[in-house]
This record gives structure tokens, sequence and C-alpha cells, in this order.
């Protein structure tokens, strides 16, 4: 252990334990913007050390290699990211339409203001080891269910209309992953718009026109 990990003997065990939690979410979080920015046989340990400014030594603490390091920025992105969307009141009262707005929304705000190049992780590029490549897709399904069931559940009402169900949420999927490459260098009410506007254009794809309070 580098003296950077040594906790004094008398800290608190929850204490230790919640600084290991926000030290382990520093690295993974990091770690994400490093791999989906450049790919995975682009980042090496060292590199993850240096933006972190700490030594390699110091990550085998947490992390035996660079595999399990990959891995667990992927389960922990994905998951709470799924978990965060999932979570969302918005998302669960009131019509339909509604309910997928503020879920496409909240994916775009995130997207762009909180994890910009480490949602290129999800995009499965063919470099990626098979081991994560599965994990990937997995957690895709899981994400891409939550937006299914309001996209068909619109359908069957007679609120959306769509070309297919498949097609609607492919193109919905492809254009949530780029926005951070279109707004995420914006800031303030800038880029308050351009989330809101790319809200309203992802809605139309279900036939739903923009609203007056977000045109």
């Amino acid at each position: 252990m580098s003296a950077e990990e040594a906790v004094p003997a008398t800290a608190a065990p929850g204490r230790v334990e919640r600084k290991r939690g926000r030290r382990i979410q520093e690295i993974v979080t990091t770690a994400a913007d490093l791999f989906g920015a450049r790919g995975y046989d682009a980042v090496s340990l060292e590199d993850v050390a240096d933006r972190l400014d700490v030594t390699k030594g110091s990550l085998y603490y947490y992390f035996s290699s660079k595999d399990e390091l990959v891995t667990a920025a992927i389960e922990t992105l994905g998951n709470e990211w799924t978990a965060r969307l999932e979570a969302l009141p918005a998302a669960h009262e009131g019509p339909v339409a509604d309910r997928l707005r503020a879920l496409v929304r909240e994916h775009i705000g995130i997207a762009v203001r909180e994890y910009p190049a480490a949602l290129r992780l999800f995009l499965v590029p063919q470099e990626w080891p098979a081991a994560q490549q599965a994990r990937i897709k997995a957690l895709r399904r899981r994400h891409d269910q939550f937006f299914r069931t309001l996209v068909e559940e619109g359908v069957a009402s007679g609120a959306f209309t769509v070309t297919t169900v498949d097609t609607t949420l492919q193109c919905m999927h492809a254009a949530m992953s780029q926005t951070p490459g279109w707004c995420a260098h914006l800031t303030g009410r800038a880029q308050d718009r351009a989330v809101e506007e790319f809200t309203d254009t992802l809605m139309m794809l279900v036939g739903v026109a923009p609203t007056s309070a977000s045109s």
C-alpha cells in the first residue's frame, strides 16, 4: 500500500470505506473517460495514473489489471446511468409522451454534462475484448428496455406514430450517443437550450411535435 492509501489505525471503518469508495469512483470515472475517448487498445494503466496524478502502483491497490479496471468502469458507469434513469420520477408519472421526453432529456443531460467521453464505451467498438463486449451488450439491453417499454406503450395507445419500434430506438440511441460531441462544448443557457432542442428533435421520431414551452 502506498503512503497515499494509508489511513490511521484509529479511523472509523465507515469512514475508511467511504474514502475507499470515493477513490474507486474517481478512478473508474477517469478510466471511463479515457477509454471512451481513445479506445481500449490506446489506453494503459500508466495513462490512467498520469491523469489521476498518482503512481501506477497505487492503481494496483484497487485493480489488478487493465481488464479489471475497464470492466469496473463499464459496470459502474452503465449501472449508475441506467439506475438514474429508472429512478427518474417523471419517467413513471403522467402521459407517455411526457415520460419519454423526461427520459430522453435526462439521458442527454447526463451524457453532455457528466460523461461526454465515457458514453463511447457503450458503442461496442470491435477492438474491445470479448468479455467487455458481452457486458456492454448486456448493459445496453437493460438500458434499451426502459426506453422500449415507453415507446411500445405510446404506440399501443396511439400517442406515438413510428415506422417500427426497433428502427426508432436505433435512431434515438445513435443520436443520443452523439450529443456530447455536438454540444458538450457549450455552457450555461446555450447548453441548456441545446439539450432541449435535441430532446424535441428526438421526440419527433415518435411523432410528437415540439411543445411551445421548449421550441
